[in-house]
């Protein structure tokens, strides 16, 4: 099969003859071409969709020596088919996969740092190191010297070679194949085996702008985008910037000290809420401890609330027991569909909190865990609160 792909990457359309036309082992049908322009999933890059006589190409392997066109429905079975590849969706691949190449080459190039690692997304893509830290400092010389790279709108070329050739080239990496070898070439800065597309022109990548990078056991994973990806990255991100301008009414170069105030702000509330709710658990425990009761020698609080979190419920379970020591405590909270429980018992109580909670869990579809002590859970709201505890009351001996 005659790739078109390698003659001239730019190819968008092509006509040729429909050689085969089946399925494979899952019932997908796909076609082989006499010669295509589609590029097939590998080396880091991903397939080319479009379509052949106007059906959707869908996916694109290379399989037992030929390609494989996957469509989302059989073809007419013409001798002759045209071809047209989604073009944005090439281009986009041939910005970000020279992208890599040069980013990969200046981290070579500067601090002999090697890329073993390399994966396109749809929306960033990353590249491994092999090391263990990278600094802020590294990382930025490393990306000027990548767009100063594209600034000056080298050459991207690409050669066939042979393996007793390869030592002609100072490649960045031994190359993974014995023949056929290809070569893309920035001429004076990046030797690479590689079967890519690629634009003519380091220029055509436009711009490489790193976004974040993280330890990944012995390597560090670095996440970037190329090309247009940049511009719309940018577009997002000054969106979310000239919304939030509005929202705090502070201009673009003091919204890290807008928002540091409002984060600041926050906290001072959170903290004013959870002293009023500590009061308010506080103020209920009088009440609840008068109205507790005695039930077969058992001294117990039962309460329903609506809408509690079970960080409270467990606070506010703390709190009785700790004031009065011969306590069972039984709270429940209802949260529209959902229903939390939360059982307790001070030091004098002998209650097994944990079996009575296992005992009700599956009533409600629910899970939970704990000990003799305490024990909490939540499930569905199949029983209201009052039948949860009505039912716990009830299996006291």
């Amino acid at each position: 099969m005659k790739k078109l792909y390698y003659e001239d990457s730019y190819i968008q359309s092509f006509s040729t003859k429909l050689l085969k036309q089946q399925e494979d082992e899952n019932g997908h049908t796909y076609v082989v071409l006499g010669e295509t322009a589609f590029y097939p999933t590998g080396g880091g890059q991903p397939f080319d969709t479009g379509q052949i006589d106007g059906v959707d190409v869908i996916n694109v392997e290379e399989v037992d020596n030929e390609i494989r066109h996957y469509i989302n429905r059989p073809l007419e079975g013409k001798a002759e088919v045209s071809g047209v590849i989604n073009w944005e969706r090439r281009f986009d691949h041939m910005q970000q996969h020279a992208g890599q190449h040069i980013l990969s080459a200046a981290f070579a190039e500067l601090f002999d740092m090697e890329t073993i690692g390399f994966h396109l997304g749809n929306e960033t893509l990353t590249i491994d190191l092999n090391v263990e830290e990278l600094t802020e400092e590294v990382v930025r010389e490393a990306e000027k010297l990548a767009n100063q790279i594209i600034l000056e709108n080298r050459p991207i070329e690409t050669k066939w070679i042979t393996l007793e050739e390869v030592t002609q080239y100072p490649l960045r990496k031994k190359p993974t194949v014995t023949e056929d070898i290809r070569l893309v070439i920035i001429p004076e800065f990046d030797y690479n085996g590689c079967g890519g597309t690629h634009p003519s022109s380091t220029g055509q990548v436009s711009s490489i702008k790193i976004l974040d990078w993280e330890r990944q056991k012995k390597k560090v994973r670095l996440g970037f985008i190329c090309g247009n990806r940049v511009l719309k990255h940018f577009y997002q991100k000054h969106q979310v910037l000239s919304k939030l301008t509005q929202q705090l009414n502070a201009p673009e170069q003091d919204m890290e000290l807008a928002v540091g105030r409002l984060l600041d702000k926050n906290k001072e509330l959170e903290k004013l809420l959870e002293e009023s709710t500590d009061r308010l658990l506080h103020l209920e425990t009088d009440l609840l401890l008068n109205q507790s009761s005695i039930i077969n020698q058992h001294q117990i609080v039962g309460q329903v609330y609506e809408g509690r979190t079970i960080q409270q419920l467990q606070k506010q379970a703390r709190i009785l027991v700790s004031k009065k020591e011969e306590l069972n405590v039984f709270l429940i909270s209802e949260n529209e569909n959902q229903i939390q429980i939360v059982c307790s018992r001070g030091k004098e109580a002998a209650v097994n909190m944990k079996a009575l909670v296992a005992n009700i869990l599956p009533l409600i579809n629910g899970k939970g865990g704990g000990n003799e002590t305490q024990a909490q859970g939540g499930g569905e709201k199949i029983l209201s609160g009052e039948e949860i505890v009505q039912r716990i009351v009830n299996s006291l001996n």
